[in-house]
């Protein structure tokens, strides 16, 4: 016995001394690594448009594709002039600011959008009885002073045979939309998933004129996230790694739209949480819809907006729509 325990013992110690018997290591983590730094430029004050990249940097996505991103808040000039000027690696934009850029010469290019169908349009609280655009007449209008808002007012008022003229535009900058229809105008551009959502909560009533019911033509990609074209042609690799975990954490919005409200929370804890939850929930229905894979985008969308766009005499000359945007980069 004692014979067959000496014998034991010197086999667990020889085994011991042996690297392959040894338990293994626990990998390094991702963060203990160099991690190549990515920047991400917001077209606005944190929302729940950018969940996604929020959970993704939360969870680890980025982290595991050897990223570390940093959202840039908004600044002087467009995202999709930055951009192009390499200021930023990745920015977010939307479908009108990249065919006004490209048009310009911009060296910009749509790589994914974030929600699939234009959830925006006009409303105004349901007591001022706007039901419809012929009902813009002899109201007023509270927007930021763009001829993009304009032609869309104007577009699609005359489809209701009613007179353009008759509206009043007022400008009021970034004016809360509650504060501004309460006191100074009659109805403004919303998008549902924030404004609508707040507006049921408050318990408020809204008529609300969808752009993209009233016009096929303006359903078109709002946000979009987008690069420089010599990030794409230099760089494809950072691209795919940015997208890859991106798609990822849509993905887990979609599917988890609570728990990916609370991880934007935990980045963002000055929202309203119950706005932020509540908004989540709407918009987890949206990011996809019905499109094969987060983030695609049809060619249609693009020249059916570029067309509108310069027919009503948005952009001086047509767009080349095949090259402003690509799904290239999407997992």
């Amino acid at each position: 016995m004692k014979k067959s325990l000496a014998l034991t013992l010197t086999l667990v110690l020889i085994c011991l001394s042996i690297t392959g018997c040894r338990p293994k290591a626990k990998p390094v983590p991702q963060e203990a690594e160099e991690l190549q730094e990515v920047t991400v430029l917001l077209d606005w004050t944190p929302n729940t448009n950018y969940t996604g990249m929020y959970v993704a940097d939360a969870k680890g996505y980025y982290q595991e594709e050897g990223l570390k991103v940093k959202f840039l808040p908004p600044a002087e000039g467009s995202v999709a002039q930055l951009t192009a000027a390499g200021k930023t690696d990745f920015g977010v934009s939307y479908q009108e600011e990249v065919t006004n850029a490209r048009v310009a010469g911009m060296p910009v290019k749509a790589i994914a959008t974030v929600i699939q169908h234009n959830t925006s349009g006009f409303a105004s609280p349901a007591e001022k009885g706007i039901e419809t655009p012929k009902d813009f007449e002899g109201m007023r209008y509270g927007g930021w002073g763009s001829p993009m808002e304009e032609a869309v007012i104007k577009g699609i008022m005359q489809k209701h045979g009613a007179d353009f003229s008759k509206v009043r535009m007022v400008n009021i900058g970034s004016t809360d939309f509650f504060a501004a229809v309460k006191r100074d105008v009659d109805f403004a551009w919303i998008y549902w998933g924030w404004a609508g959502i707040e507006a049921e909560l408050r318990g408020m009533k809204l008529n609300f004129v969808e752009l993209a019911v009233e016009d096929s033509a303006l359903d078109y990609y709002t946000p979009v996230l987008i690069a420089n074209e010599d990030t794409l042609a230099e760089r494809p690799e950072l691209a795919r790694k940015f997208l890859k975990a991106t798609s990822r954490g849509y993905e887990f919005a979609i599917a988890e739209p609570k728990e990916a409200a609370e991880l934007f929370l935990e980045a963002v804890p000055e929202l309203n949480k119950e706005l932020v939850m509540a908004s989540q929930e709407y918009l987890s229905k949206q990011y996809q819809a019905d499109a094969a894979r987060w983030g695609e985008m049809k060619e249609s969308v693009w020249k059916n907006y570029a067309q509108w766009m310069y027919e009503n005499e948005l952009i001086e000359k047509e767009l080349d729509y095949k090259e402003a945007f690509t799904n290239e980069f999407l997992p």
